[in-house]
């Protein structure tokens, strides 16, 4: 089992900063991908960033230039820097790990961007 625990969200003005975090935990051997999806309010859940094993990164286009997604291989760990956040951003956002083929998620975080 692994188990994903995100942190960083929050409440915060258009044209701010945030920066999610979210460590993995477990029987982990090989994270295929790593990555970060949000569901706002009757919407379906959509990729926002991803990260492959060898780094490869794609980005929702809405976010493209505003968000960063990275990571710490050594300690499990998948990060989303988000920069000039937008009302339209606000929604829970859920981390989501590719483990040996299998898809984590975790918990979600809810952020809230007021204009």
């Amino acid at each position: 089992q692994v188990q994903l625990v995100e942190s960083g969200g929050g409440v915060v003005e258009a044209g701010g900063s945030l920066r999610l975090s979210c460590a993995a935990s477990g029987s982990i051997f090989i994270i295929n991908a790593m990555g970060w999806y949000r569901q706002a309010p009757g919407k379906q859940r959509e990729l926002v960033a991803r990260i492959s094993r060898v780094g490869t990164t794609n980005y929702l286009d809405s976010v493209k230039g505003r968000f960063t997604i990275s990571r710490d291989i050594a300690k499990n760990t998948v990060y989303l820097q988000m920069n000039s956040l937008k009302p339209e951003d606000t929604a829970v956002y859920y981390c989501n790990m590719v483990v040996v083929g299998m898809d984590y998620w975790g918990k979600g975080t809810l952020i809230t961007v007021s204009s």
